[in-house]
Parts: structure tokens; C-alpha cells; sequence
């Protein structure tokens, strides 16, 4: 077995590649050339997550599973949406993020502080109470104590 450097120097050693180094590292790694336009940043960071994801065993059974799954459903939605083929309704695509968010039950208050002033949002079986009125949307709200687009889960820390 060879002696190899400790990952953490071999990721050092990366930053000293040029850009033309590390997107011939891509292609021997993926197999094509990397996307056109591809930064040297973006192509440092993926040869960095492919020589760590080496070296350290890569992905967790969990996260694999996790990913062949969803790979599967967007593969299925796509044939659905194909021409040529009945689309009926897609089936939705879940994933780890929106599965594990939370949903709000009526009665919950929603407390978020902006410009210095504290704003509070009751949670309603028909919307979201604020400032004595009904919102449809917690983005509805976030727009309007902000005055720009907010997601308003994002917003409100969901």
C-alpha cells in the first residue's frame, strides 16, 4: 500500500492546480469535459468533494439509497411528460428537505424579529393572521414587512 498524504494536505495541494489542471481532472473523473464556462473555484470544489468522498468511503448507505430513489422518480416523471406518452398526473418528487419540514398546526405562532422590530404571526385553519388581517401565504407577509420577495418559510425560518 502507498503512503498517501493525509486528506486534508491532498485538498491544499489542489489549490495549487491551475484551471486547465483541475478540468482535466474532471474529465478523468466524470468522464466528459466540465460544464462550459466552468469557474476554477466550481472545479476546485468538485475535485476537493471527489477526493474526500475517496478517501473517506463516500456516501453514507442512506444518502445513496436516498439518492437512487429520487434519481428513479425524476426518471419516471420525465417519461411521463414526454411527448408521445399519456401524462397523467406526475407523481410528486419528495425530498429530504420538504419531507422533513414541518407543518404548521393551527394555533402556532410564527415570531420573527426584522429592522430592529419584532413580528408575530398566528397560524390559522384558514392562513396566517398578521397585523389584525388574513394572509393566504407566510410569503404574502414576508413581502410585506420587508418589501421584497422573500420566500416566506425561508423567512420565517421553516
Amino acid at each position: 500500500m502507498a503512503n498517501r498524504m493525509p486528506v486534508d494536505q491532498e485538498v491544499a495541494v489542489l489549490g495549487d492546480l491551475s484551471r486547465e489542471e483541475l478540468a482535466e481532472r474532471w474529465t478523468k473523473t466524470y468522464g466528459h469535459a466540465p460544464p462550459k464556462g466552468a469557474r476554477r473555484d466550481f472545479l476546485l470544489r468538485a475535485a476537493a468533494w471527489h477526493l474526500q468522498a475517496n478517501r473517506l468511503c463516500g456516501l453514507s448507505p442512506d444518502t445513496r439509497r436516498m439518492l437512487r430513489a429520487a434519481t428513479a422518480q425524476v426518471k419516471k416523471q420525465f417519461a411521463a411528460t414526454r411527448p408521445g406518452t399519456s401524462a397523467a398526473e406526475p407523481d410528486v418528487i419528495t425530498s429530504p428537505v420538504a419531507t422533513s419540514r414541518r407543518q404548521l398546526s393551527p394555533g402556532t405562532r410564527l415570531v420573527r424579529e426584522w429592522n430592529g422590530r419584532s413580528h408575530t404571526v398566528d397560524v390559522l385553519e384558514e392562513g396566517f393572521a398578521f397585523e389584525g388581517r388574513l394572509h393566504k401565504s407566510l410569503t404574502a407577509i414576508a413581502r410585506q414587512i420587508t418589501g421584497a420577495h422573500w420566500s416566506g418559510p425561508r423567512f420565517f425560518g421553516l
